[in-house]
């Protein structure tokens, strides 16, 4: 089992900027990948961004140039740094990590940029 704690939402305006974290606990070794997902009132859960253990990164076209995925392995904690904020980026933020086939997911943190 691996544990996911999501912390660091909150209400900003736009232009403003949040971190968002992520510490895993339990089972955790193993895990190469970790994600961010963010899920909008009313539309599906969409893939934010990506880190490898070894440090390499992806990130959605979305948010690229505006948010950072980073993390410290002592103690085992991924960050989003989110710059730039707009309306569209409010959505509550899950992180996510799959180990042997079975997906873990935080409970999620909610971001709110108001228009």
């Amino acid at each position: 089992q691996v544990q996911l704690v999501e912390s660091g939402g909150g209400l900003v305006q736009p232009g403003g900027s949040l971190r968002l974290s992520c510490p895993a606990s339990g089972n955790i070794g193993g895990i190469n990948y970790t994600r961010w997902y963010r899920q909008a009132p009313g539309k599906q859960r969409e893939w934010v961004a990506t880190i490898h253990s070894g440090g390499s990164t992806n990130y959605a076209d979305s948010v690229k140039g505006r948010f950072t995925i980073s993390r410290d392995n002592t103690p085992n904690t991924v960050f989003l740094q989110m710059n730039s904020l707009k309306p569209e980026d409010t959505a509550v933020y899950y992180c996510n990590v799959t180990k042997w086939g079975a997906d873990y997911w935080g409970q999620g943190t909610q971001v709110s940029v108001p228009s």
